[in-house]
């Protein structure tokens, strides 16, 4: 679920976590090179942390097309859909029914747009995950990562709301995906929704949550060679945060 527009997936945001405003609308879930290395995030785990186990998954887009999910060793694969208020990515239903037809934990994101209105970004959202077949436990994913040249309190309400109403239309709390640094800015007043974020600079499940979150539920801790992820929580508690049925 967070990434640039489309400059080029691997493009990173400004160094010292300025954001970069994103005018294009074909970006990918990819957090700023800031939020992977954030040097005054501490990491620390306990052992009983560091042995537990974490569930395996990737998220793709139109970059990975053609990727085999058949020979995938992921628990769990989540794919963007959609971007701003009318980009579909190419791909999306094409790795859907791949995922269904594993029958992995999947789930889709959105790439959203705080110069956008909130409420025309989430239907576009969902008339488009809507449109496909849906089963239980398929999750749902806000990717923020943009400010569109917003203020802090502007991207917020436009997070808030965004969140609020695919809760409202679903009956399932979105997970929130962004970089760390993006999500420590911006995020505030978010940890009601389950966090997936990303940070490059830290292994895989050795990262500690932004803002006001306490736990978080997905690291991507890579995107060599293409986003990988980690989850705290197992395929089934994955299921748990998605839809009720299809």
């Amino acid at each position: 679920m967070p990434k640039l527009a489309d400059n080029r997936k691997r493009l990173g945001l400004a160094l010292g976590g300025a954001v970069l405003a994103v005018t294009a609308v074909t970006g990918t879930a990819h957090a700023s090179v800031a939020d992977h290395g954030a040097p005054h995030e501490a990491a620390q785990h306990t052992s009983q942390q560091q042995a537990r186990s974490l569930t395996y998954g990737l998220d793709l887009s139109h970059y990975e097309a053609l990727y085999d999910w058949s020979s995938s060793s992921a628990q769990f694969g989540i794919i963007k859909a959609t971007e701003g208020t009318d980009f579909v990515d190419s791909s999306f239903a094409r790795h859907w029914r791949e995922l269904g037809n594993k029958g992995i934990v999947r789930g889709a994101y959105h790439f959203g747009h705080p110069a956008n209105d909130p409420i025309a970004d989430a239907n576009h959202f969902l008339t488009t995950v809507n449109a496909q077949p849906a089963k239980p436990g398929d999750l749902l994913v806000l990717d923020l990562e943009t400010t569109d040249g917003k203020s802090v309190a502007e991207v917020n309400a436009w997070a808030k709301a965004w969140l609020s109403y695919v809760e409202q239309q679903t009956g399932v709390k979105p997970l929130f995906y962004s970089g760390w640094n993006f999500a420590n800015t911006y995020g505030h007043g978010l940890s009601q929704y389950p966090l997936w974020v990303a940070h490059y600079s830290r292994a895989k499940g050795a990262v500690t949550p932004p803002a006001d979150w306490k736990t978080w539920t997905i690291h991507q801790y890579t995107d060599t060679p293409v986003d990988q992820n980690v989850s705290a929580l197992t395929p089934d508690q994955l299921r748990a945060l998605g839809r009720r049925s299809a």
